[in-house]
């Protein structure tokens, strides 16, 4: 008998497979995504997003890569995403949580 995973889990699962197109490496293993938080009873999903210099040049499309990955897990029915750590973050923060609002 095959064990359901939990939403958390099936998040995880699928932000390992956003990669960093500068190191090659998943989200999760270069910490990028940072105290993920999930509602399993509501589907509301948080966390921070830390670009891994605080001038990334593809921070924005980083983010909108994550988001777009936990937004396709089934059961997720909203994401706040807090930038850190990136010299725009304000801004980045404010922007991708209103671009593509699903």
């Amino acid at each position: 008998m095959a064990l359901e995973m939990t939403l958390r889990e099936q998040i995880l699962m699928r932000l390992v497979e956003v990669i960093d197109p500068e190191t090659g490496m998943d989200v999760l293993r270069m910490r990028l995504v940072e105290d993920l938080t999930v509602d399993e009873a509501t589907g509301k999903v948080t966390y921070i997003f830390r670009p891994s210099s605080p001038l990334c040049p593809i921070a924005h499309s980083l983010a909108l890569d994550i988001k777009n990955a936990v937004a396709g897990v089934p059961g997720v029915q909203s994401q706040r995403i807090t930038v850190e750590g990136y010299v725009r973050a304000q801004e980045l923060t404010e922007v991708i949580n209103r671009e593509g609002d699903w």
